[in-house]
């Protein structure tokens, strides 16, 4: 065939496609997105003047005479990655015309799937006609329309089009849950908009809502100022809340949501958020503001209770500096204490909101975190007297590095830390037994921490692993903080203090491997010996991050079990126990840890006296520390349990338990949790806490689902929080309301109960009337 043959017929095949695309690119609104590509690319398909035309056909007909090319009988075209089928295609080149008949289906290189009866355009894209045009997107949505037409090269008309993202009625035996229909959808080139003028919009086959003409942006356009589905609530004290979220397009950079709401109970909400894309990161400001019309409606004596006017102001931000280092921020600051949190302004609206900057770099073997802290406790006290006994971290940094090659044929690693804080209110729980637990001194505190670990394995011919372990660690203190009185220890107020710590340790592991005909098991005795001089300054010196300790299974093995860095472990340490795990060919699978720790000699760093009592009260005080243990089970018949469990070393009385049992199958799931704790009186609990806490879902037929979340205090006899809610859920559809109470007697949160609901059409957005999630008690 001649070269200008060829050309005729791509030139046929590009305008087919510029025809076909009058669908295509008409899509409805909350298409843009996911048409983005596709729209592009079918307002003028991009087809790279080297593609190669693949033609197919039972006849195919070159009439220089007529000056037409026609393709007849099963005519199968595939040019640039687009694919076409049809019965007939014709071109007229005195007309100008192409022509394409009976079953049209094209495939796009996207995946996009278009159908239809009849295909009639101009050589020059500028007008056509489309008869019975369907489309089917990759990710099922559907459009249809009777016929389509494209005007003057930019304006796109479809006529009696439908909309939809259920799957049709053939595939699931019912009609479509929701659909849009639009007597006329014109999309304009010029103007990137997409009108639809007697649109319907129907819910089980009826109309809820018919709108005489709206226009959106179309899929070539990413952001469009205009209205946002409204947000809805309904809270105890706040009464029955809708905002109507406003979308600014301010410049390609930049844009902002404005949300004008309003409670029944309290008035006017402004919500306002600005965001700002850069080269390399994205900043945010955000600020919001009520004057509240009946502040009497909350509790009396609360903040939320005393004031009129409220108001925050927030930033966040990130940047990624190189591929290895970030920098951000998020920080707050509001009228009050509890401003955020009781209109839940999502973002700034947790329990303890944490301001930070911070600086991050993660490399192959290293890792560098720099960040300042302000805590921002949000809870209705007037006083705000737990935020303004949090310290101010300026700032925490954190380096630790992984030697690349082994050193002497073993791992070293060393980490870096240093943290200054300073705190303007003493922390100090008073205790019933008559002492103090000083969890914060009034002043400042630095710290530079430093230590070094070297190990290595050894496996000997009896298959017994030795790993030799070594570590050394220095600490430097820059002290300025006000010295706690009725201190029973001896507290040391020098300015600067340094003190150091060396180990040498031993493991030894010989793990045993039986094998049975139908299962596995590995039992794995572990003995640990860690040799070092008693712990400098014990219980002299503050005590900020390593105040937290629970002794368990997952600890029973670790050289120094403190959870920070102001207190290191002294004194010689045996840690002694075994780990099992077994399989079996039916899929149950087990796990198990169990052992104790011994201080063979020195001073016990568990036993000193400290300022936070840490380490008291643990199982690790004695010389003979308490019995640990887990053990968890994993079964093919949708259960699963874990326990984990301190035991006594004298009387084996339960101490802590932490256990789990669920079970979950294709329509049933629920997890039940159940902690066990024996008092700590130099923590601040005189008596046992127990506690159950369960989640549970179960799936109604296909599409419906009904689940709930409970939180029993078992001491006292008391639910103390709950929820229960409902979900239906298709391919197209989820809708879920939720119920939420909980008790609230420290007057933390303004509202105890809360109702929660959320519309979702999938590709169209969603209507949400306050927090839908029934785990979530903040």
């Amino acid at each position: 065939m001649a070269a200008s043959d060829r050309k005729n017929l791509k030139r046929l095949f590009t305008a087919l496609l510029a025809g076909v695309a009058i669908g295509v690119t008409v899509v409805p609104p909350g298409r843009a997105s996911a048409q983005d590509a596709a729209g592009q690319g079918m307002l003028k398909p991009k087809i790279a003047d080297d593609a190669k035309l693949m033609l197919a056909a039972n006849e195919l007909v070159y009439n220089k005479d007529a000056q037409k090319v026609v393709a007849t009988g099963g005519v199968q075209m595939n040019y640039g990655g687009y694919q076409m089928v049809a019965r007939r295609v014709e071109y007229d080149q005195k007309s100008g015309r192409m022509m394409a008949y009976d079953n049209i289906e094209l495939i796009e290189p996207g995946g996009n799937r278009i159908y239809s009866d009849k295909l009639d355009v101009t050589d020059d894209f500028a007008n056509g006609f489309v008869d019975a045009l369907r489309i089917e997107t990759t990710d099922n949505t559907r459009l249809a329309a009777q016929k389509g037409e494209r005007v003057n090269g930019d304006q796109m008309i479809l006529y009696k089009g439908v909309y939809t993202a259920c799957l049709p009625c053939s595939e699931q035996n019912r009609p479509p849950l929701w659909q849009i229909k639009a007597e006329r959808v014109v999309q304009n080139g010029k103007t990137h908009t997409i009108r639809l003028e007697k649109a319907r919009f129907q819910l089980f086959g009826q109309t809820i809502a018919s709108i005489p003409a709206i226009e959106v942006p179309d899929n070539t356009v990413k952001r469009k100022s205009g209205f946002l589905f409204p947000e809805m609530s309904t809270t105890q004290n706040l009464g029955f809340g809708l905002k109507v979220p406003y979308y600014w397009a301010i410049s390609p950079q930049t844009d902002a949501t404005i949300k004008v709401g309003g409670y029944t109970s309290q008035g006017v909400l402004i919500d306002t958020e600005v965001r700002h894309q850069f080269e390399d990161g994205l900043a945010t400001f955000r600020f919001a503001g009520i004057d509240q019309l009946n502040p009497g409606k909350f509790d009396a004596n609360t903040t939320d209770a005393e004031k009129d006017f409220r108001g925050m102001v927030g930033s966040t931000g990130e940047f990624q500096i190189n591929p290895r280092w970030t920098f951000g921020w998020d920080a707050m600051v509001q009228s009050d204490n509890n401003f955020s949190r009781t209109y839940g302004l999502e973002g700034f609206d947790q329990k303890t909101h944490t301001n930070q900057v911070y600086l991050t770099g993660l490399g192959e073997r290293n890792f560098f975190d720099m960040r300042a802290y302000y805590f921002d406790v949000q809870d209705a006290d007037l006083k705000d007297v737990a935020e303004r006994q949090q310290p101010i971290v300026w700032p925490t940094i954190d380096y630790s590095y992984y030697a690349p090659e082994p050193v002497y044929g073993g791992e070293l690693s060393a980490n870096i830390n240093f943290t200054t804080l300073t705190r303007y209110n003493d922390d100090i729980l008073n205790l019933n037994n008559g002492n103090n637990r000083y969890q914060g001194l009034k002043g400042t505190d630095s710290r530079l921490s430093a230590e070094a670990e070297w190990k290595r394995t050894f496996d000997t011919p009896q298959g017994i692993l030795l790993t030799p372990i070594l570590a050394a660690r220095g600490d430097a203190f820059g002290v300025d903080m006000r010295a706690p009185s009725s201190y029973a220890g001896s507290y040391d107020d020098t300015t600067a203090n340094t003190r150091g710590m060396v180990t040498a340790g031993l493991e030894v592991r010989y793990p045993w491997l039986l094998s049975t005909a139908n299962s596995s098991h590995v039992i794995e005795p572990i003995a640990q010996i860690f040799v070092r001089p008693n712990e400098q300054m014990a219980g002299r010196l503050p005590n900020e991050d390593a105040q937290s300790f629970v002794f368990d299974a997952t600890n029973l093995f670790e050289r120094d079990k403190f959870s920070g860095y102001d207190r290191v472990e002294g004194g010689t340490r045996a840690n002694v126990g075994f780990r099992y795990t077994g399989s079996f060919d039916n899929g149950y699978t087990l796990k198990s840890i169990f052992g104790q720790s011994y201080q063979l000699a020195g001073k016990n760093s568990f036993a000193s006296q400290d300022l936070v009592y840490a380490g008291n009260e643990s199982g690790l005080e004695t010389s003979v520390s308490d019995y640990v243990g887990m053990f968890g089970i994993d079964t093919p018949l949708g259960i699963t349990a874990s326990v984990n469990g301190r035991f006594d070393e004298k009387t084996f009385e339960v101490q802590r338990t932490d256990s789990a049992v669920g079970y979950h199958n294709d329509t049933f799931q629920t997890n039940f949790i159940y902690t066990q704790i024996a008092a700590q009186p130099n923590y601040g609990y005189d008596y046992e806490r127990e506690e159950v806490q369960n989640t549970s879902s179960v799936k109604v037929g296909d599409f419906w689902s009904i689940f709930s979340s409970v939180t029993w205090d078992v001491k006292k006899s008391d639910i103390n929080r709950y929820g229960i809610g409902v979900s239906y859920a298709d391919d197209c559809t989820i809708f879920s309301i939720v119920y939420k109470n909980k008790r609230d007697t420290d007057d933390e949160s303004a509202n105890d109960w809360t109702i929660g609901a959320r519309l979702t059409f999938r590709t169209l957005g969603d209507v949400k009337v306050g927090n839908t999630d029934v785990a979530s008690f903040n």
